[in-house]
């Protein structure tokens, strides 16, 4: 992936044992079994990079952080995400995840980062999406990793930890993320090109859900990665590539490049411009589209995709449009509002309309203690403020410390916990901010 210098740390220096892979209870669509694809960042280009024309899936670099802190994003995701879906490829997301060790710090980089996702989310039940945090270099904390896959998933995504095992191993509690996670796990007998995975090699370990096998999938480098429960379905209809759940600009673009394309198989005497030139397109469009350069050589039995008739100038267009940016989804403004009369108090307002009174004052921007008036106007329903935040208490921890380490108050957290004893917090209590 990003760090190619770390993956040759993992690689075991002897043949061990055959084994077969263990799975864990990831919510997943089984057609996709067995399923190869490749994964990309900025090196494969604008427009990513093909491997052998026959994988069904790819996971494109949205950005990430290395500080925690600091924010990259990756120029060529939304184009990479079009073009793998006009190629009918599954298209999914990863995030580089380097030092984050605080809520705070993960706040900051999914805030910024999951209103910009191109991959489609979760639809009537069915999980969204794989949005994956590559965990592989620098500091780590088991419980932000957590935390972030928690608010992941919420985003309606289906949240997945990469990494190498022994990486893992030495930085995380790697049991406590695949109990409740699934994981993209990474591990290579060599650097030779490997078109198909060696589980002689295999990282055994619970919930693999992907297996990294190579990142020598072609002669110059990509990685190669195989579906080991059909994860990648995820987010598409029977893991059709031309029905994501919902959609975004990169993914109806990459459609409708798909719908007006069709399977060419390359004759003897082919050229990029010829082919061009036969389906009036423009020749680097059309290399592009099946994730190649004009310098590279195509071969008679070759399948590449090509414009339908008269279609040539749009889909050249298209391709060379970068989808724009996704637009964030608007709550629907359901809003209730009740005038105080007489006699009110919180829990006997919170009682009339099936609310917890805590709820109720944190709606309005109050505390159960808050005095409130006859005619005094308070929400009852709707859109509940939002929690951004999560923490789950441990040994040794108070609720002051907890606030300070989530930047709010004792009191806040009181109110929107529901806790009435601030000296009284249990170890794995779910506190929300």
């Amino acid at each position: 992936m990003f760090n190619k210098f770390l993956k040759k740390l993992v690689v075991l220096a002897g043949v061990i044992t055959v084994f077969a892979p263990i799975f864990g209870n990831a919510t997943t669509a089984y057609a996709a079994k067995g399923d190869r694809g490749i994964d990309q960042s900025v090196y494969q280009g604008a427009y990513g990079k093909q491997g052998y024309g026959d994988e069904k899936f790819v996971i494109n670099q949205i950005g990430g952080t290395t500080t925690g802190w600091n924010l990259y994003d990756q120029w060529t995701y939304p184009t990479q995400t079009s073009t793998a879906i006009a190629r009918g490829q599954r298209a999914h997301t990863y995030i580089w995840w380097q030092n984050v060790t605080t809520t705070q710090q993960a706040d900051r980089v999914l805030d910024y980062f999951l209103p910009k996702i191109q991959t489609p989310k979760a639809s009537n039940g069915n999980p969204g999406s794989i949005v994956a945090l590559d965990v592989e270099s620098g500091g780590q904390n088991t419980q932000v990793i957590l935390y972030a896959c928690e608010k992941i998933e919420r985003a309606g995504f289906t949240a997945v930890v990469y990494g190498y095992k022994n990486y893992l191993q030495n930085n995380t509690n790697l049991k406590a993320i695949s109990d409740r996670y699934p994981l993209w796990m990474a591990q290579y007998p060599d650097y030779s090109v490997r078109r198909y995975p060696n589980y002689n090699y295999f990282p055994s370990w619970d919930n693999i859900g992907m297996f990294q096998f190579t990142s020598t999938y072609i002669a110059g480098g990509l990685d190669g990665n195989v579906d080991l429960t059909g994860i990648t379905d995820n987010g598409y209809t029977n893991g059709n590539a031309q029905k994501p759940k919902t959609d975004t600009p990169a993914t109806e673009q990459g459609k409708q490049i798909h719908k007006d394309t069709h399977n060419y198989t390359v004759k003897s005497g082919d050229s990029w411009w010829a082919i061009a030139n036969r389906y009036g397109m423009e020749m680097n469009a059309l290399a592009q589209l099946n994730g190649k350069t004009i310098n590279d050589v195509i071969h008679p039995g070759q399948v590449i995709r090509v414009a339908d008739k008269g279609e040539g100038q749009s889909v050249s267009s298209k391709v060379n449009t970068t989808p724009a940016q996704p637009k964030p989804a608007q709550p629907a403004n359901n809003a209730q509002y009740y005038t105080v009369r007489w006699g009110d108090s919180f829990w006997s307002i919170a009682n009339k309309y099936g609310m917890n009174m805590y709820t109720l004052a944190a709606n309005n921007g109050l505390s159960i203690n808050s005095v409130i008036h006859p005619g005094q106007r308070l929400k009852v329903s709707g859109n509940a403020q939002t929690t951004q935040k999560v923490h789950y208490v441990r040994w040794g921890e108070t609720l002051s410390g907890i606030a300070a380490q989530m930047n709010t108050s004792v009191s806040h957290l009181q109110v929107v916990n529901g806790i009435k004893n601030a000296n009284y917090i249990w170890v794995g209590q779910r506190i929300a901010a």
